[in-house]
């Protein structure tokens, strides 16, 4: 699995660094607590990536889901 952030060429580095990690499950306090940041910081920082857009697109290979991409089933090989 491979996680992509479109659009994060918008973002600052800070920002960036707030959604990948809100992104991944962390609440806005352990990510204050990870960057050294107050809660309300990391609050600005999540809303101001959001309003500039970026998209979390996870890509899963075919062989994860059972399928393959050159005819035969993963049952069959």
């Amino acid at each position: 699995m491979h996680v992509e952030i479109r659009g994060a060429e918008k973002l600052s580095f800070r920002e960036r660094q707030v959604v990948v990690l809100k992104e991944t499950g962390k609440s806005s306090e352990d990510i204050g607590k990870i960057l050294e940041l107050s809660q309300a910081t990391v609050n600005t920082l999540y809303n101001r990536a959001k309003v500039k857009g970026y998209q979390v697109v996870i890509i899963i290979p075919g062989e994860e889901w059972g399928v393959n991409l050159y005819g035969a089933s993963a049952d069959e090989e």
